[in-house]
């Protein structure tokens, strides 16, 4: 199938999630996956309309960034190690992944204005997924402060890969009122708007619980 239909059924169940939750669906940004597919899939999407593309990474982001420069907006989806941000730094609009303050002070080393964060949560505590444990989000974001480069937009989790709608729902709820504690914060480096969650198998229900910003891989691009 191609993508511009595939974009087509997935903003048919955005609608239908916003009209469930009293939202307007353009709130909502996609973000299309690409790690599993080429540059000429990526192209395909850009050219059904999606302008933010996401890579978990850099070796995919910098080959596909290298054909495609910045007609998409890019987006870090991925673990990023330390010594990898130089790489991307230039690139990426938005990293979703930070969860540690050797991140930070790289990101804001390697940067000479303000980038926008996703601070990661692993709100399901499985063992296989990165991010900080709820109970220390506040403290880390606080501490974030003394980066100028670092703007946390919002938090980012990935929910358990399952089909049980309670236990996804309380994942992402969970995230929804961590997001309100920040934001009580009133920092000026944290304005935490946003919320990325929701992914291929449990967008819909991300959407019905908040989210801001969905990461669409197989559903959008499928795997090549």
């Amino acid at each position: 199938m191609r993508v511009i239909d595939k974009l087509e059924m997935i903003k048919s169940h955005i609608n239908e999630a916003c009209k469930y939750s009293n939202r307007r669906p353009e709130e909502i940004k996609i973000i299309a996956v690409t790690k599993y597919v080429s540059t000429d899939r990526a192209k395909e999407a850009i050219e059904a309309g999606i302008q933010d593309l996401g890579e978990n990474r850099d070796e995919g982001l910098l080959n596909k960034w290298e054909a495609l420069e910045d007609k998409p907006t890019w987006h870090f989806i991925g673990t990023l190690q330390s010594r990898k941000v130089k790489n991307i730094i230039d690139k990426v609009s938005y990293i979703h992944s930070l969860d540690r303050l050797s991140l930070a002070k790289e990101i804001n080393k390697r940067t000479d204005k303000p980038i926008s964060c996703f601070v990661q949560v692993n709100v399901s505590g499985e063992d296989s997924k990165h991010g900080l444990l709820p109970e220390t989000t506040v403290e880390f974001i606080q501490k974030l402060e003394q980066y100028k480069n670092i703007n946390v937009i919002g938090l980012m989790t990935m929910a358990p890969h399952i089909e049980d709608e309670t236990l996804l729902r309380n994942c992402f709820r969970k995230l929804k009122r961590l997001q309100k504690e920040v934001q009580n914060l009133q920092l000026e480096s944290a304005p935490c708007h946003e919320l990325s969650m929701g992914m291929s198998n449990d967008y819909k229900i991300a959407i019905e619980e908040g989210a801001t910003y969905i990461r669409i891989g197989t559903a959008l691009v499928g795997e090549e």
